[in-house]
């Protein structure tokens, strides 16, 4: 790694906002409202996200936040959580699961309390996020990856203007184990690209 983007990454900062939202890296402490958030929206998470194959406990949940918190203070990858700005209740979580500095290229990933959706606020953090790994982390690529059978999921990176590369055919498994899933590539190597909400 560089130095000049060693800089750049020991200056990211651990918070951000949009309109609507506060963005920012999981605390230790956090444990029981992303915990609320799983268990309320359990029924749609095992859908579609891998780690929602049991309802984690609490303790679980407060292991993520803390992992999570370390994670992104070690550029590891990006762990972010979604709070509505205005009551600072708990919407979600996104960030950058998967991050190779090399290029640099980050991929987003992000999922929204069940009774939250259809508010835009999924497509207002990735946007924010989007521009931040842009902007921030000096990314040269950013990825999205979805489900091809989650048309909800899929409409965001289509709404934010980024570019299906192609379909990966049958390349994992669904959640179920049972079935050979696609998965739909949306990528953005420009923050010109991204359109505004």
């Amino acid at each position: 790694m560089e130095e000049s983007q060693k800089k750049l990454l020991d200056s990211l900062p651990d918070q951000m906002e949009s309109e609507r939202l506060l963005i920012r890296t999981p605390r230790p402490g956090d444990g029981a409202i992303v915990n609320a958030g799983i268990v309320e929206s359990f029924e749609e998470l095992k859908l579609w996200v891998p780690w929602a194959q049991s309802i984690p406990s609490v303790e679980e949940s407060e292991s993520f936040a803390r992992e999570s918190h370390s994670k992104y203070q070690a550029r590891i990858d990006l762990p972010m959580l979604l709070f509505r700005k205005e009551d600072g209740y708990f919407i979600g979580a996104s960030g950058c699961p998967r991050v190779n500095w090399d290029v640099p290229m980050l991929e987003i990933g992000y999922w929204c309390r069940s009774k939250l959706t259809g508010n835009g606020y999924v497509s207002e953090a990735v946007a924010r996020i989007t521009r931040f790994v842009f902007e921030c982390a000096g990314a040269r690529r950013v990825e999205i990856r979805v489900d091809s059978r989650n048309a909800r999921s899929y409409a965001i990176p289509e709404r934010l203007g980024y570019t299906l590369e192609g379909t990966l055919r049958q390349d994992s498994w669904d959640n179920s184990g049972k079935v050979l899933r696609d998965t739909r590539l949306y990528s953005m190597i420009s923050l010109e690209e991204l359109t505004r909400l």
